[in-house]
């Protein structure tokens, strides 16, 4: 047995992103690991030590003893501060520190996505020891090195792979929630639906339908009568969606249509990101 077929899109958008995050930051200087990134409260080394961190819990390494310090002001939540600590163990962490160990990393997890045997419906331990099938755990660590790839481009002003693997991964995983985000979230009336036009490099037409019991649902067929219509490029729809920006910073790149109270509502709700 090797790799079951549906999970093969996941190891290969995970095998992108961490190649090109690799090619990215190996060249680095020692000061250019400080850089801020648009990840809230997080550097390049940062950024690169929860890639490490995340995929040496994918290999079932032990999580590290370590205690955070009480001034990390972007840490809110248990589950930032569940990521944070793999961060914050490798924060003085050297320049070759960092490369050394992202590529160790990469061929121990590469070797093991190679030799995986194991159902997509096999049980797995994610984040806070919550156990999850492996389709999602890998489908979610696809989505999450993608857009941390992201991250490292927008910091380091070398921009690409818009249109890799891992943003189709990326896609199908925020129209997922965008539902809720419009029925529930944002608060969308019954019996009504919305629009949303992206274009760029990944182009999708979608339209969430609220139903008489305010249940959101999801599909690619037009409205005649949206209540709203909301357009834009895909990396701002992906930036918005992961909490890089504010709707008022990108305002210039969103377009809207109908009701401007609705649109309003249904971006301030859009990040989904921990």
């Amino acid at each position: 047995m090797s790799l079951h077929p549906s999970l093969q899109t996941y190891a290969d958008a995970w095998t992108h992103s961490v190649e090109a995050i690799s090619e990215l930051v190996t060249p680095l200087a020692e000061g250019e690991w400080s850089r801020a990134t648009p990840c809230p409260g997080w550097s390049v080394r940062d950024i690169v030590s929860h890639v490490i961190g995340a995929d040496c819990e994918m290999l079932g390494d032990p999580r590290p003893i370590h205690t955070l310090p009480r001034d990390l002001y972007h840490v809110q939540t248990e589950t930032q501060r569940y990521h944070e600590v793999q961060v914050d163990v490798r924060r003085h962490h050297t320049a070759p520190e960092m490369v050394s160990e992202l590529e160790y990393t990469i061929i121990r997890r590469s070797r093991q996505i190679r030799n995986e045997t194991r159902a997509p419906s096999a049980l797995v331990r994610g984040p806070r020891a919550v156990e999850e099938t492996l389709e999602f755990a890998m489908r979610r660590r696809a989505f999450d090195i993608w857009v941390h790839e992201q991250d490292l481009r927008r910091a380091l002003g070398k921009p690409g792979n818009l249109d890799a693997p891992g943003a189709y991964v990326t896609r199908d995983m925020l129209l997922a929630v965008l539902p809720k985000v419009v029925a529930k979230d944002a608060g969308a009336p019954a019996n009504s639906a919305v629009v949303f036009d992206i274009h760029g490099p990944v182009e999708f037409l979608r339209t969430v339908r609220v139903d008489a019991d305010g249940k959101g649902t999801i599909d690619g067929a037009p409205s005649l009568g949206p209540a709203a219509t909301l357009a834009t490029d895909w990396e701002t729809y992906v930036r918005l969606s992961c909490g890089r920006v504010t709707p008022e910073a990108v305002a210039d790149h969103i377009k809207i249509e109908g009701d401007t109270d609705l649109a309003a509502a249904i971006l301030r709700s859009m990040a989904v990101t921990p």
